[in-house]
């Protein structure tokens, strides 16, 4: 079973060599974590479907993947023609040039402008979110998008089947204020989430739109942590942003293409969802790109790698879990071996210690090429973001880890724009005042019980 499922020869290794020194556990794990044919043939028809409802969109409104690729030698961006071609044919992630875009860091700050655009919605409302907490904020979240329904206005809720544990009279209340409510991979048991055996293939995007005229994307679920009102992490440092224009459409389009594979209520591509009459006149390029276990490539860490392969002068990286693949790990010892200025932040305070450990272990190993660890101490930091040379950014729900580039349903902004590359820039080295760095000699002198920790740690990586 083991080697009909698993294609990599280093995961099915690691697999054998678990359920050796575990008999019994290591077997439970596999049928938990790794035994994934069913779910694989559910990714195909939905890869399937997904393809057809994308050729419609682009067919019904003319738009061609790689129209506006002219667009970036307007705004100095020229140089990145082949990364948008490699997206384009990777993912169908077409092109858009002239958004608007506005930045989030702090979780006040992102909910007060979520909840006042939704407030103002006239038609529609979409919302995908891989957690919802049953918590403070999370009600009020809710609380108002029944109130919106109670308006007329349509609403529907996508949540993940694990992330998501609402209880059942609180599902039942929405839909009974007609909101279109669904479950993406539901528990075969909801009442008894341990007995979910779909660990993997989670849906982890973080996606709303409004109107089809504004939409958000970025690392923030719904809960009282992002606001920083949990005690165990703190301050909670994300990253988000708002896009107002076309690229509205490239998120319309991803959650249309995962609602219409958890509902039986179809959704259409009507003019509502994707309207023409788009007001914003602003200059940013975007291309919305997504990556999942139903597509045959992986766009987002595609990107991540073509990304670091462009660089010529900086890559900045932040992510509260990095247990990168051999070529993406590969790609940022050349570039720091190359002289070029590499620097990854990770959480110096854990939310899960077995992937902090291992995070840890990836990032001391990259030191000695050059790359720059920091441990980010100023409460949490869940923010998943690179920006190259100032120029180039990515702002989204995929993590630098297997899971998110292999396993997760995922979707990132790569935004072509000195102005944005430079705002991110500053940030990340602005967040530098609130880190230590990771030196080799913290790593060469780590206690015995952390030696233990990492290697642990780094021998179920292999198999995430």
């Amino acid at each position: 079973m083991v080697f009909l499922e698993e294609k990599r020869p280093r995961k099915a290794v690691a697999w054998l060599v678990i359920m050796i020194m575990l008999p019994v556990a290591g077997i439970i794990l596999f049928l938990i974590f790794g035994q994934n044919l069913r779910k694989k043939k559910q990714s195909a028809l939905k890869s399937a479907r997904d393809h057809r409802y994308i050729e419609d969109l682009l067919a019904r409104h003319r738009i061609d993947r790689l129209t506006e690729m002219s667009s970036l030698d307007k705004v100095g961006m020229g140089e990145h023609d082949d990364m948008v071609s490699l997206l384009a044919h990777s993912d169908n992630a077409f092109l858009t040039n002239s958004n608007c875009v506005s930045f989030f860091s702090d979780g006040h700050d992102f909910f007060d402008a979520l909840f006042k655009v939704i407030e103002d919605a006239q038609d529609n409302v979409n919302v995908q979110y891989y957690i919802i907490r049953n918590d403070k904020l999370g009600n009020a979240f809710l609380d108002l998008l029944k109130r919106k329904r109670e308006e007329g206005v349509e609403v529907r809720l996508l949540v993940d089947g694990v992330g998501t544990r609402l209880p059942l009279w609180k599902i039942r209340e929405l839909r009974e204020a007609g909101i279109m409510f669904e479950i993406f991979f539901p528990p075969m048991v909801y009442v008894l989430p341990f007995l979910n055996h779909r660990i993997n293939y989670r849906n982890h995007r973080k996606i709303v739109v409004v109107d089809g005229k504004i939409g958000f994307i970025g690392g923030y679920n719904v809960g009282d942590e992002y606001l920083g009102k949990v005690r165990r992490w703190g301050y909670w440092r994300d990253t988000a942003l708002c896009i107002e224009d076309m690229a509205v459409w490239g998120l319309q389009l991803r959650f249309l293409l995962d609602w219409n594979h958890a509902s039986e209520q179809k959704m259409e591509l009507e003019e509502r969802y994707f309207p023409q009459n788009l007001s914003c006149t602003g200059d940013v390029p975007i291309q919305i790109v997504s990556s999942g276990p139903d597509m045959r490539w992986q766009p987002i860490k595609l990107s991540y790698l073509k990304m670091i392969h462009e660089a010529k002068d900086s890559i900045y990286i932040q992510s509260p879990y990095f247990v990168p693949d051999e070529s993406v790990r590969d790609a940022l010892i050349m570039a720091a071996l190359s002289g070029i200025d590499v620097r990854i932040m990770i959480p110096d305070k854990p939310d899960h210690p077995f992937v902090h450990w291992v995070s840890y272990s990836y990032l001391s190993e990259l030191l000695e090429s050059g790359v720059r660890g920091y441990m980010y101490g100023s409460g949490f930091i869940h923010a998943k973001t690179i920006v190259v040379d100032g120029r180039i950014t990515s702002i989204g729900s995929a993590n630098w880890d297997i899971r998110s580039f292999d396993l997760n349903f995922e979707t990132n902004a790569v935004l072509y724009s000195e102005r944005v590359g430079a705002e991110q820039k500053a940030a990340f080295l602005d967040d530098l005042g609130r880190c230590r760095e990771l030196t080799l000699a913290d790593y060469e002198n780590r206690t015995l019980i952390t030696r233990g920790r990492v290697f642990i740690s780094r021998l179920f990586s292999a198999i995430l």
